[in-house]
């Protein structure tokens, strides 16, 4: 069974930057997606970024490109998100999750496995 822990969320001002970990355990293939979710109150679940474990590639969406970096320690089986230069609109509950075989990488559907998720508040 794969458990997702997410740590690192907090309240930060505009401009500012927050690192988000996403520990993982319990799983073996190589071949797992792990992705970060956003959703903010009232809305729905918004696609942020895709990183796969078989060769690092890294999606964003359009909305985050730029800003935010995703990366894997594969000795820590941690998955990082850097957020730089966060706005208000990136308020949300961070959700991250896993699958394998992911294709359709925005699709909460192609993952199978979910965090708690972690609050990140952007404000002055």
């Amino acid at each position: 069974q794969v458990q997702l822990t997410e740590s690192g969320g907090g309240s930060v001002q505009p401009g500012g930057s927050l690192r988000l970990s996403c520990a993982a355990s319990g799983y073996r293939s190589s071949t797992f997606g792990f992705g970060w979710f956003r959703q903010a109150p009232g809305k729905e679940r918004e696609w942020v970024g895709t990183i796969y474990t078989r060769d690092d590639s890294t999606y964003y969406a359009g909305s985050v490109r730029g800003r935010f970096t995703l990366s894997l320690d594969n000795a820590k089986n941690t998955v990082y998100l850097q957020m730089n230069s966060l706005k208000p609109e990136d308020t949300a509950m961070y959700y991250c999750a896993a699958g394998t075989m992911v294709t359709d990488r925005a699709a909460p559907y192609e993952y199978h496995y979910w965090g708690q998720g972690t609050q990140v508040t952007v404000s002055s």
